[in-house]
C-alpha cells in the first residue's frame, strides 16, 4: 500500500495553508488598523475636539437614524466613524420606518488598513492617509 498522500489531499494541506496565512495577514493587518485608529483618536481629543453623535446614512437617501454612538466621522459623506474608545464602524443601512422613529444599532466592524477597496476609481484609499486628512481638516 502506497503510504503518499493523494493529489487530493495535497490540495487540500495547501489550501489549508494559504487560508492560515491570509487570515494571518489579515489579523496583522486589522490590528495595525487598530493602532491607527486609536492614535487618531488621542490626537482628537489632545486637539480638543469633542467627539460628536454619529447617525447612520439611510442608503440611497439623504436620510440618516441616530445610532447612539458618539466619535468622529472619517469621510466627509459620513459614511465611516469611529468611536472615542477607537472602534470603527460602517454607518450606511437601509430605509426603516422602525430606525426612523428608535434609531438603529451599529455594530463595530473590523477596520481595514485601506478603505473603499473595490470602489470606484480614487474613492479608496489607505486607512493612515484617510486618518490624516480628516486630522488636517480638524486643525
Amino acid at each position: 500500500m502506497d503510504s503518499q498522500p493523494s493529489w487530493r489531499e495535497e490540495r487540500r494541506e495547501a489550501a489549508a495553508v494559504h487560508a492560515a496565512a491570509l487570515e494571518r495577514r489579515k489579523a496583522a493587518e486589522t490590528a495595525q488598523a487598530r493602532a491607527l485608529l486609536t492614535d487618531f483618536v488621542r490626537t482628537m481629543k489632545e486637539r480638543g475636539v469633542e467627539p460628536q453623535p454619529l447617525r447612520a446614512q439611510v442608503t440611497g437617501s439623504g436620510a440618516s437614524y441616530r445610532t447612539g454612538i458618539t466619535g468622529w466621522y472619517l469621510r466627509r459623506n459620513r459614511s465611516l466613524g469611529t468611536d472615542a474608545e477607537g472602534n470603527f464602524y460602517i454607518l450606511g443601512t437601509p430605509a426603516s420606518l422602525s430606525a426612523r422613529l428608535f434609531g438603529v444599532r451599529i455594530l463595530p466592524s473590523d477596520p481595514p488598513i485601506a478603505v473603499g477597496l473595490g470602489a470606484r476609481d480614487g474613492e479608496s484609499m489607505p486607512l493612515a492617509q484617510l486618518l490624516q486628512l480628516r486630522l488636517d481638516e480638524s486643525d
